[in-house]
């Protein structure tokens, strides 16, 4: 991890970078989402909304994972007092572009990429399963399905079945296809 000097009224300290960011009100979520990396993203967003500064920025170049510790961090920016301005920094993938759709301000730096996609099982083995063993999972990766397609479908305006059939397959937008369809709100232009 870097460090910056600071002069403090102790004299000069070695602060981690990571801690400056955080003083102004900026976080990162550059990693695979795991319940790991969601449980510490959703701590610094509580501390920053604790603290009451105003509007937090939330940079994002993630190409997603695990769905259940993503909505995690989407449900939790939804209940927070304040403001949270989403970021993009370079590819927000499956988890990382729903995550990025949580904020009230989406934005995106000129050459990024946002991919919004069905779900999907990455390595499943179905060796030894029985049919209503397979069936009870896909049933529950559809409800998965259902709930990324109306969070989707709520922030761009469009309805259910047109989001079903964007995401059947991977679509990449860029930062102006992604304008136009309403998944970000604007090209990033600094604070």
């Amino acid at each position: 991890m870097s460090n910056i000097l600071k002069e403090t009224v102790r004299g000069t300290e070695l602060i981690p970078f990571e801690d400056m960011l955080l003083e102004e009100s900026e976080v990162f979520l550059v990693d695979e989402i795991t319940p790991k990396t969601s449980n510490l993203l959703i701590q610094k967003l509580m501390y920053l909304d604790s603290k009451d500064l105003g509007e937090i920025t939330l940079y994002i170049n993630s190409l997603g994972s695990e769905v259940i510790s993503g909505l995690a961090v989407y449900d939790y920016i939804k209940i927070m007092n304040s403001p949270v301005r989403t970021v993009t920094i370079g590819d927000a993938a499956s988890m990382g572009a729903i995550i990025f759709l949580a904020g009230e301000k989406r934005e995106m730096l000129p050459h990024t990429r946002i991919l919004i996609q069905d779900p999907s099982y990455g390595h499943l083995d179905v060796s030894g399963k029985k049919p209503h063993e397979i069936q009870r999972g896909v049933d529950s990766l559809n409800k998965v399905r259902e709930t990324l397609a109306e969070i989707i479908s709520e922030k761009t305006n469009k309805n259910l079945d047109e989001i079903y059939k964007i995401t059947a397959e991977d679509n990449y937008f860029t930062a102006e296809e992604a304008i136009d369809f309403e998944l970000a709100t604007s090209i990033f232009k600094g604070k």
